[in-house]
């Protein structure tokens, strides 16, 4: 049976047009995997239930687009293509063979004539031609700064990209390390990322995790003048950013990050420069989460010779480095309130630096009694703080930054926990950046009529340990002519990360073949944007913010219509291992969706992924589950050849309550796959079949054909066979999904809950509809409440219409 179902697929049948005379287009779109190796139970889990959506959507009457193509680029093929000693090229697409059998098996709706494969050439022209967009835009900059380095992986990685300190790709240490480096103007979307968000149906807990990484917070930027020591040196301001302008009179010391421009500049001047120098040395070897990390001991090193003066309270304070502070959030220095900030607070604990406190929780506190053990770090009352003394802090903030803001000292400043997007990737495996480099006329971009910069075959593409990409190495690649001048140039030789190709992807399935643009208008218009996308939550942060900056910055441009790529977005959860740990060959707990192909069908698999449970929680792989989903399929097989054999069609004798539980199914199973709800909607089929097995006599030979149609979302495979074997020509997948009668989802009857002064005592059976006359009479009549009632007086009755009825005494 997959055998001829794959054969359907092949044959085009599942070939989407742009324009269905009668249909509205539809979008649904998977995340695509990386090609580092076979398709495991966890790429099904996504696949499988999401084609059931697919289906339905289809069967309801539109136009469904359903898209497969491969992540291929990027570090993990790269690595997994290292470790075998295989070149990167060989086995990605050794590895897409593979896959594309395997994904064929799930029995989806893809259409292939779409699939695209971000290391072809005709894909990562685009890559390159977008690139020259946002170039173009001023949205592309290159700088030499510190970055992520990762000691195995020999290359830069954005910060999304460090897991706890370690690899996202590899679990090795990632180190800070200063390299020249291209990146995205990401931040100049800050605000729309964050506003748009609230439009966008996705689950909230994603829209949280985007708004954390995003970070707004509303404050003042406040400069602190620097005082030297030694005689007619002038000295360059400290600005800080804070959140709390009403706790600058307790600001005691100023904290500059250890690569903090300050201290290059004043150098010597700075006493104790060499000690300075040693602590800036140690900081750079340790990560940015080490360095933040809540519970660790709070370090630093006072800069000897150097003062800051606080604005408000015209006092000089000390000036501090410490690695708690980073030198590219924010202005890379803050303003150490240890009185009201728990970080501070443990900082002027270790270093014995003054702690005053200027927020108290009550109007006129006594500051003599309040002894702090820790940092008081709520709004309150302002006290010892001159003329803003007894003003509510939210009120003192506004009219401390007024008084900066008439000084020069001070202002307004909206922030953003938001960094550029680093895109430079120091390896061989990923699209080579348009860019060449002229002594003449320095940087300039590639000429689109010469894309693709094709990245070349090498023989020699490892890492490096200098830290430059292996494309360095090719001086075929290498060497090249200035776009502008004609002279002699150098390419770029680091090629971009591999999110930046699938930033854009999801645009490129419209119009896959297209040579002279990166998509035809007319196909966005058809299709975009995306109407559901269905992929693992541990995207929140990287591919969905990066694809949903790409679409901004393309609407700006004028290339699309539209602001946000993805309307519906739903995650789906993680298999664990039957023994409830996560799957790793080590612990030898992999479950190999091939062999359970093999052994039970796709459609065995299919829907026992889609039973097992809600699908956006996952949970461990039950060896035995998937027997009774076999044994299931098995009997609707069964009674299917008993059917088309005795062609059974007993319509006026067909039981209402098998007709009514027919449309109950109908109507809830619309409703729960609708709502990704696919565990319900399997076993309300299956409460459904047991009841049309139980009366199989009269079983109507249509109704049977309905609840063949429910299953074949789930079931594509058997259902197609089953179909056939009844006497229709037409494939059921291009079947009209059923519909209800809502006068027959209705119950006859129902439980009427008996309650006497809101404690339960009975349940009777009544008719649907019944009058609260009705009821009460039938309610009084039974043995156990007139037993409990006696001769009590009733005060009242309350009654819930086919619910409950409650008698107070």
């Amino acid at each position: 049976m997959a055998k001829n179902l794959n054969k359907i697929g092949e044959n085009g049948i599942y070939k989407v047009k742009d324009k269905v005379a009668g249909k509205k287009n539809f979008y649904h779109l998977v995340m695509f995997p990386y090609p580092s190796g076979d398709l495991h139970i966890g790429h099904w889990y996504n696949f499988a239930p999401a084609d059931v959506y697919a289906r339905f959507k289809k069967m309801n009457g539109f136009n469904v687009l359903s898209p497969i193509g491969f992540d291929a680029f990027g570090l993990p093929a790269e690595n997994a293509a290292i470790k075998r000693g295989i070149h990167p090229k060989d086995w990605t697409y050794k590895n897409i063979k593979t896959m594309t059998r395997q994904l064929k098996n799930i029995g989806a709706i893809y259409d292939w004539s779409r699939k695209i494969i971000t290391s072809d050439p005709d894909y990562y022209k685009w890559t390159q031609w977008i690139f020259l967009q946002l170039f173009k835009s001023g949205l592309v900059y290159r700088r030499k700064a510190p970055a992520n380095w990762c000691l195995k992986c020999r290359t830069v990685l954005a910060n999304e990209q460090v897991i706890e300190s370690k690899c996202e790709r590899c679990g090795s240490e990632v180190i800070q390390k200063n390299i020249e480096q291209w990146l995205f103007k990401i931040t100049d979307y800050a605000e729309g990322l964050l506003k748009d968000l609230d439009g966008l149906d996705w689950p909230e807990k994603t829209k949280t995790m985007q708004r954390n990484w995003i970070g707004r917070s509303e404050g003042a930027m406040i400069k602190f003048n620097v005082r030297c020591q030694m005689p007619d040196v002038r000295c360059p301001d400290i600005e800080v950013f804070t959140t709390r302008a009403d706790t600058v009179f307790g600001a005691t010391y100023v904290v500059v990050a250890p690569e903090h421009p300050l201290i290059g500049v004043l150098g010597l001047k700075i006493r104790n420069f060499e000690e300075v120098k040693k602590y800036v040395a140690e900081a750079a070897k340790k990560s940015e989460l080490q360095r933040t990390d809540l519970a660790k001991e709070k370090t630093g090193v006072k800069l000897e010779g150097i003062e800051a003066v606080n604005p408000l309270s015209g006092k000089k304070i000390s000036v501090f480095s410490a690695d708690y502070v980073l030198g590219h959030y924010g202005t890379g220095a803050v303003m150490a309130v240890p009185a009201h900030d728990q970080r501070d607070f443990e900082f002027a604990m270790r270093y014995n630096l003054a702690i005053k406190q200027v927020i108290t929780p009550q109007i006129n506190a006594d500051l003599r009694e309040n002894k702090l053990k820790k940092a008081f770090e709520e709004d309150g009352y302002m006290v010892a703080s001159g003329e803003f003394t007894g003003l509510k802090s939210t009120e003192g903030r506004k009219k401390i930054v007024e008084w900066l803001e008439k000084r020069g000292l001070g202002n307004e400043k909206v922030n953003y926990k938001l960094r550029d997007w680093l895109v430079s990737r120091q390896r061989y495996w990923g699209a080579p950046i348009p860019i060449v480099y002229c002594d003449k006329c320095g940087i300039v971009p590639v000429s689109e009529k010469n894309l693709p910069i094709k990245l070349p075959n090498v023989k020699n593409y490892l890492p490096t340990e200098e830290g430059r990409s292996p494309l360095a190495k090719s001086e075929k690649f290498v060497k090249t002519k200035c776009p502008k001048c004609g002279l002699s140039a150098k390419r770029e030789t680091d090629t971009m990360d591999t999110f930046v190709c699938s930033s854009w992807y999801y645009l490129r399935y419209a119009d896959p073949k297209n040579s002279k643009r990166f998509v035809d208008p007319k196909k966005i218009k058809a299709w975009l944007p995306v109407d559901v996308y269905i992929g693992g939550a541990e995207h929140s942060v990287l591919h969905l913010l990066y694809a949903r900056f790409f679409t901004k910055a393309l609407y700006d441009m004028g290339f699309l219509s539209f602001k946000e790529p993805f309307l519906k977005l739903r995650h789906q959860g993680i298999i664990l291992g039957p023994d409830g740990q996560k799957m790793s060959k080590s612990r030898g707990n992999v479950i190999d969706p091939d062999e359970l192909v093999e052994k039970f069908g796709s459609d065995c698999v299919r829907m026992y992924l889609c039973f097992m449970g809600p699908y956006d929680q996952g949970g461990p792989w039950n060896p035995t589950g998937i027997l009774g989903i076999k044994r299931f399929l098995e009997r609707v097989y069964r009674l299917t050849f008993n059917i088309k054999r005795s062609n059974i069609d007993i319509g006026a004798s067909e039981a209402q309550k098998l007709k009514r539980i027919l449309h109950q199914t109908v109507k809830k199973t619309t409703e729960d796959i609708e709502n990704f709800r696919f565990n319900t909607a399997v076993s309300s089929l299956m409460i459904l079949f047991n009841e049309m097995e139980k009366n199989f006599e009269i079983l109507k030979f249509s109704n049977f054909e309905i609840f063949l149609k429910l299953l074949s979302p789930f079931a594509p495979y058997l259902t197609e066979d089953l179909w056939r074997q009844l006497g229709n020509k037409k494939l059921i997948h291009r079947e009209k999904w059923p519909i209800y009668d809502p006068k027959l989802i209705k119950e006859e009857k129902f439980e009427l809950i008996i309650q006497i002064n809101g404690k339960m005592r009975e349940k009777i059976s009544v008719d649907c509809g019944v009058s609260q006359k009705e009821a009460e009479k039938l309610v009084l009549e039974q043995e156990k409440v007139k037993n409990i009632l006696g001769d009590r007086r009733i005060k009242k009755i309350i009654f819930v219409p086919d619910r409950l009825i409650n008698i107070v005494i």
